[in-house]
């Protein structure tokens, strides 16, 4: 096929999307004005606070606006949280005790293996603490809600369901999916518990996963609902009683929510959430673009340009390490900050393998900013995130592909 053309037809595939993606934006910026009204936030919200954080006006009205927002009953936004891992890591470990069962469906994230000790009891982890992990394999692409349901156990106190793919080779899940899994579950335990690890997977979709009965949910704010605005961060929300049990890993228990300072101008963070959708649909056409580039040059790749979307990760089965680092240093190449930089693999800490990431963006490790990462394992798949403009990802792996004579 004429090189220009592959170009061509995937500006096309990726005009077609918008068409479909662009509703659902709208719909989830409505949705965040409404919240923003309902809440009457004001400039006297962006203002810091220092010492113990009591009384924080700023940090309490965006957690009250989160919460509306997702629809939830509270919801913990904090800068001191450090990473998705993290939110994960309190929103679980607050809600378990010893002797509690987490049932995961699917291999959880890399880091999360060591924060539950699935491989091995590690200092701090869950496992260490006496709670007990089970791994349940299940069908991503239809998942069998009420085989899930049956091998909940009585001493099973949260079922965790990972929204986006990871670095693994399955589909991310719909809302719908997950809504019919809550369902399912409660029907089966009311009791049980449902978190979900939100991760990649914010503002996609017209509704969130608190929206069709998740229990509890966490993510990252240097990922979609951070716009490449927020400068840290991460985000809980769910059921009160569980969200404060959460808190209270964060901080202290007794203090929770109550404990926190904003030591920063909070406007970052206001403003992000504001602008979150329109930046998750130019992620989400970067993405189509990616995938429509490398199946006409005949790569596996996953979702298909045409596909519907539950995340904005794009994955790209490159089949060979040499190739997987050289599109890397690519993409860091074609990058705002950092261009001159050559990403190397290392074994980044919660890691199996190697990673080797390329992610020259204004905020260190977003991945809502146009990133590409991989771990050095078969089948040497590379996972493309984010990109804040379309136009900036069809500059970036254009010119990447022609440097390496594949285009």
């Amino acid at each position: 096929m004429n090189k220009q053309k592959i170009i061509e037809n995937a500006r096309r595939d990726m005009d077609k999307y918008l068409r479909v993606a662009a509703p659902v934006a709208e719909s989830n910026l409505r949705r965040v004005l409404e919240a923003f009204r309902a809440e009457r936030v004001s400039a006297q919200h962006f203002q810091p606070s220092t010492g113990y954080g009591y009384n924080d006006a700023g940090r309490d009205k965006l957690e009250a606006l989160y919460a509306r927002y997702f629809g939830a009953e509270a919801a913990l936004v904090r800068q001191q949280i450090a990473s998705g891992s993290h939110a994960i890591c309190c929103a679980l470990a607050g809600n378990l005790l010893p002797q509690d069962e987490l049932l995961c469906l699917g291999m959880p994230y890399d880091t999360l293996q060591t924060v539950i000790g699935i491989k091995s009891i590690g200092a701090g982890s869950l496992r260490e603490q006496g709670v007990s992990c089970r791994v349940l394999d299940i069908d991503f692409a239809k998942p069998d809600a009420a085989l899930i349901a049956s091998q909940i156990r009585p001493e099973t106190k949260i079922v965790a369901i990972q929204r986006s793919c990871g670095y693994t080779d399955r589909p991310a899940l719909s809302v719908a999916q997950i809504g019919e899994l809550c369902a399912a579950i409660h029907a089966a335990s009311p009791s049980v518990i449902v978190f979900v690890d939100n991760c990649y997977g914010e503002m996609v979709e017209e509704r969130e996963p608190s929206h069709v009965g998740a229990d509890l949910l966490a993510g990252s704010l240097i990922k979609n609902i951070g716009a490449g605005i927020a400068p840290a961060g991460g985000y809980i929300a769910g059921r009160e009683e569980l969200v404060e049990r959460a808190a209270y890993r964060l901080t202290i228990p007794g203090g929770g929510r109550e404990l926190g300072a904003t030591l920063s101008d909070n406007r970052n963070f206001y403003q992000a959430l504001f602008l979150a959708p329109q930046i998750v649909l130019e992620a989400q056409l970067g993405a189509v673009f990616v995938a429509s580039v490398f199946a006409q040059l005949g790569y596996r790749v996953h979702p298909a340009a045409d596909a519907p979307r539950s995340d904005i990760v794009q994955t790209v089965y490159l089949g060979d390490a040499e190739l997987l680092k050289a599109f890397c240093r690519g993409i860091q190449k074609y990058s705002p900050l950092d261009s001159f930089v050559s990403p190397e693999p290392w074994p980044m800490p919660g890691y199996a393998n190697d990673i080797i990431m390329a992610a020259g963006g204004f905020i260190a490790g977003s991945s809502i900013e146009l990133s590409a990462d991989a771990p050095l394992r078969e089948p040497y798949a590379v996972y493309i995130q984010g990109g804040l403009s379309r136009y900036h990802v069809i500059y970036a792996v254009e010119n990447t592909l022609r440097d390496l004579n594949m285009l």
